[in-house]
């Protein structure tokens, strides 16, 4: 586990192919004082493990779904790339939980600098915004980073931005990025723990929508059937009729449910 405080920014010094992957070698003196064969090391964000080291830096071999997942697929020698080693048991927390585990990449989309920090917006997959949440947190290339704006859940193209300050921009790569750059990103576990859980919830009460966008109804009467869209819902409820209802949708999360009562029964708390 790591906590995204940054300890060092390496070098790429040497890449190899190995298999279809490849093996890393890298300049990263402060990192590897105590190294040992086995340690994980978080590469921008990517934990990879020691599988030979010196005084001077550690080599790692990388499996193909890693580089898929991964800017290290477009990494050249010479390239900088952020540095930490995994978090000892008893050690501050000084960031937030970070595994290490990519969920995929971003591409900064809107540099805006300031006179004591930088705002960086950063696009990302429609399927990873529904984890990133306002004032939560984020690694963005193994930096712990706190969001400081996302975009609306109805925006077609999502985003979020993170404001960078002095310190955070001198001690990692962040401070090099442009418009256009692609960083790696993880989101916060616990968003994705209950993700998960909620979609197992959602599947046991029979709402599993039967196709990507298409909305199924629970009802007490009996099986899912196609239920009212998100437009119908909302005018019911403003109306205060409708049943009780609860839909979700694959392109959805699992969470945004809307629940309607009829006027007898009061309103929903």
């Amino acid at each position: 586990m790591f906590t995204g405080i940054i300890e060092e920014i390496g070098r790429i010094t040497a890449i190899e192919p190995s298999g279809d992957g490849v093996r890393l070698s890298l300049h990263a003196p402060a990192v590897v004082v105590d190294a040992h064969h086995g340690d994980s090391i978080a590469v921008s964000g990517v934990c990879l493990t020691v599988v030979d080291w010196d005084a001077d830096g550690f080599t790692a071999d990388v499996m193909r779904q890693t580089l898929d997942m991964s800017t290290l697929d477009g990494a050249v020698v010479g390239t900088s790339v952020n540095l930490e080693r995994a978090t000892a048991s008893g050690g501050r927390l000084g960031g937030h939980i970070v595994q290490g585990h990519i969920d995929g990449t971003g591409a900064v989309v809107d540099v805006r600098p300031g006179e004591q920090w930088r705002v960086v917006r950063v696009a990302l997959p429609a399927h990873l915004a529904p984890l990133v949440v306002d004032k939560g947190s984020i690694a963005v290339d193994g930096v712990s980073l706190t969001v400081s704006a996302v975009s609306p859940a109805y925006e077609p193209s999502p985003w979020f931005e993170v404001s960078l300050i002095p310190e955070t921009l001198a001690a990692t790569t962040l401070g090099d990025r442009r418009v256009g750059d692609a960083v790696n990103l993880e989101t916060d576990i616990l968003a994705r723990h209950v993700q998960r859980l909620l979609s197992f919830g959602a599947a046991a009460q029979g709402t599993t929508a039967a196709g990507a966008g298409t909305p199924v109804a629970a009802t007490s009467a009996g099986a899912p059937q196609p239920g009212p869209g998100r437009g119908a819902l909302r005018a019911q409820r403003a109306a205060g009729t409708g049943e009780e209802t609860s839909f979700a949708t694959y392109d959805v999360p699992a969470a945004d449910f809307v629940v309607l009562r009829t006027p007898a029964e009061g309103p929903t708390r």
